[in-house]
C-alpha cells in the first residue's frame, strides 16, 4: 500500500519592491502593498514512503473538476508500482462531490480517499513538510 498526503495551496502576488524618496525625519516607514488579482494555485501530493512529490498547477479555482483531474494524475503516477493508493486529504467540499464519485467507486480497490476530521490540518503529514 502507498500512503499519499495531499493538500492545496494558493499564491497571490502582493506588490513588489519600489524605490522612493522619503523625508529624513521619517524613521522606518511602512508602505503597504495591496494584493493584485494575479494568483496561481497548486494541488500537491507527497508519497510518504519515499517523499515523491506530484503536483498540478491550477490557474483558476479549485473545484470538483480540477480535483478529479488531479486524482487521475495520482492514479497514473502510482499505476507503475501496482500498489493500492490511500490518499490522506482534508474535508474540502469538492473532495466529496458526486462528479467523481462513480470513478472513485470503480477504482476503489486501487485508490481510496481517507478524509481527515474537520478543522484538523495539523493531522495531515503534508502540512509539516
Amino acid at each position: 500500500m502507498d500512503l499519499w498526503a495531499t493538500d492545496e495551496v494558493h499564491f497571490q502576488q502582493h506588490g513588489s519592491r519600489c524605490r522612493m524618496w522619503i523625508p529624513p525625519e521619517k524613521k522606518d516607514p511602512a508602505l503597504r502593498h495591496y494584493p493584485t488579482r494575479m494568483s496561481v494555485g497548486y494541488f500537491g501530493a507527497v508519497r510518504l514512503r519515499d517523499g515523491k512529490l506530484v503536483y498540478r498547477r491550477e490557474a483558476g479555482s479549485f473545484n470538483a473538476e480540477t480535483f478529479h483531474a488531479f486524482l487521475r494524475r495520482i492514479r497514473h503516477e502510482a499505476a507503475s508500482t501496482w500498489r493500492r493508493v490511500v490518499m490522506i486529504t482534508d474535508n474540502a467540499k469538492y473532495h466529496h462531490t458526486r462528479l467523481h464519485r462513480d470513478w472513485r467507486e470503480r477504482v476503489a480497490g486501487r485508490l481510496e480517499l481517507d478524509f481527515l476530521p474537520p478543522y484538523s490540518p495539523e493531522l495531515n503529514p503534508i502540512v509539516r513538510v
